[in-house]
C-alpha cells in the first residue's frame, strides 16, 4: 500500500473516532448537565429510563430521528436542510486540530486529526463558518421571527468573536507560534500560559459562553420569549444536529482553553516524582481538564440570570473588546521594553487588571447596564399635554 494512502486512511479513521467520541459526549453531556442542574435546584434530574437513568440519551435520540420533521412551506429546502448540517459540520471539523498528546503517542500513530502551523487561526476560521448555519437557518425558515432572532444571533457571535481573537493576541505574543503543539511546548517548559495572561483567559472564557451561546448569553433559548429564535422552524432531527452543535462547540471551547492557558495534554511535572512520565500521558491531562470546563459551562448555567439583548451587546463592545484590546497593548508593551527580564511582572500586571476589574464590577456595571431614568408623573402628564 502507497504511503500516501495509508496516511489518508489512518487520517480518515481517526477522524471518524472523534466524531464517534464527540457525538457520544454531546448524548451523555445533556444527561449529565441535566442531572447536575437537578442537584443545584433540589431536584433528581433523569432517573427513569435504564438504570440511574443512562439510558436516556438513547431514548432522545430515537425521538429525535423517529419524530415527524416538518418543514414550512415558504421555506427554501435545499438551505433549510443544509444549514444544521453545516453548523454541525464546523463543529466537529475545528476539534480535530487540537493534539491531546505527543508524537506517535496513540499506538504509534499522532493523536490528533490534522496538525497546521496555523492552527489556532484555523480552529478560529472553522468556528466563525457556524455562524452561516445558524444565519441560514434562519433565513431559509421563511418566516419573520427565526429571520429576527438569526440576525440577532449572528450579531452576538460576531461581536464576541473580535473580543475572543483580541483575547489571545498577547499569548501568540510571548509564545510567538500559532500552532497548538509550539504553544503547549512553551508551556511545558515556562509554565502555563494563565500565570502571565489571567486577564486575557478571563475574557477568552466569557467570549467562549456568548460564542456557544450559552448562560448568561444564550438569547436563542429565552423561556421569556415566544419563539426560540433561529430554531422555531425547526423539528426532529434537524433540530438536533444544531443542539449537537452547540454542545461539540461548548466541547472545543473547552479544549482551546485547556490546550491554550492550561498547558493542553501535558499534565503537572511535578507527578513525575510519583510515577515516571505521568505528566506526559496522552489523552488523560486533556479529557480531565475539559471535564472541568464543561462543569464550569453547566455550574454557570445553574447560577447566573440571563443579560437582556441590549445588555449582551453593551457588555461585548464597552467592556469585553476594549479590555482585550488593552490587554494586547500591555502585553506587547512589556515585551518590547521589558529587555532580558522574564515574564513574572506581566503576569503581575495581568492579574492586577483582572482583581482591579472584579473590585470595580459596581461602577463597572453601568457600561453595559445602564439604568433607565424615569420622569415624574406630573412631567410626564405635562410633556404630553404640550
Amino acid at each position: 500500500m502507497p504511503d500516501w494512502l495509508a496516511t489518508l486512511l489512518i487520517s480518515l479513521l481517526k477522524a471518524v473516532l472523534v466524531v464517534l467520541a464527540l457525538l457520544t459526549t454531546f448524548a451523555y453531556m445533556t444527561l449529565i448537565e441535566r442531572r447536575l442542574l437537578g442537584r443545584m435546584q433540589l431536584r433528581p434530574g433523569p432517573n427513569r429510563v435504564g438504570p440511574m437513568g443512562l439510558l436516556q440519551p438513547a431514548a432522545d435520540a430515537i425521538k429525535s430521528i423517529f419524530k415527524e420533521d416538518l418543514t414550512v412551506t415558504l421555506a427554501d429546502k435545499l438551505v433549510y436542510t443544509l444549514a444544521p448540517i453545516i453548523a454541525i459540520g464546523m463543529a466537529l471539523t475545528a476539534f480535530g486540530g487540537i493534539p491531546a498528546g505527543p508524537a506517535r503517542s496513540l499506538f504509534g500513530e499522532n493523536p490528533w486529526v490534522y496538525n497546521l502551523d496555523a492552527g489556532i487561526l484555523a480552529l478560529l476560521a472553522l468556528t466563525s463558518m457556524g455562524v452561516y448555519g445558524i444565519f441560514l437557518g434562519g433565513w431559509a425558515s421563511g418566516s419573520k421571527y427565526p429571520m429576527l432572532g438569526a440576525l440577532r444571533s449572528s450579531a452576538q457571535m460576531i461581536s464576541y468573536e473580535l473580543g475572543m481573537g483580541l483575547s489571545i493576541l498577547g499569548l501568540l505574543m510571548i509564545v510567538g507560534t500559532t500552532s497548538f503543539q509550539g504553544i503547549v511546548g512553551w508551556q511545558a517548559q515556562n509554565g502555563v500560559l494563565l500565570l502571565f495572561q489571567s486577564l486575557g483567559f478571563a475574557l477568552f472564557l466569557i467570549s467562549s459562553f456568548a460564542e456557544v451561546n450559552r448562560t448568561p448569553f444564550d438569547l436563542p433559548e429565552a423561556e421569556q420569549e415566544i419563539v426560540a429564535g433561529y430554531l422555531t422552524e425547526y423539528s426532529a432531527i434537524k433540530w438536533a444536529l444544531f443542539q449537537m452543535a452547540e454542545y461539540v462547540n461548548m466541547i472545543t471551547a473547552s479544549a482551546v482553553m485547556a490546550t491554550l492557558f492550561f498547558g493542553g495534554w501535558k499534565g503537572p511535572q511535578i507527578l513525575n516524582a510519583v510515577i515516571p512520565g505521568m505528566s506526559d500521558w496522552p489523552i488523560v491531562w486533556l479529557v480531565a481538564k475539559i471535564a472541568f470546563f464543561l462543569f464550569l459551562f453547566i455550574w454557570v448555567r445553574g447560577t447566573l440570570p440571563r443579560l437582556r439583548y441590549d445588555q449582551l451587546m453593551r457588555f461585548g463592545w464597552k467592556l469585553i473588546l476594549p479590555l482585550a484590546l488593552a490587554n494586547t497593548v500591555m502585553t506587547a508593551a512589556f515585551l518590547a521594553f521589558r529587555g532580558t527580564g522574564g515574564l513574572w511582572f506581566l503576569g503581575v500586571l495581568s492579574l492586577a487588571g483582572l482583581l482591579a476589574l472584579l473590585i470595580m464590577s459596581d461602577r463597572v456595571r453601568v457600561l453595559w447596564n445602564q439604568p433607565t431614568v424615569r420622569r415624574p408623573e406630573s412631567e410626564a402628564v405635562r410633556a404630553g399635554g404640550d
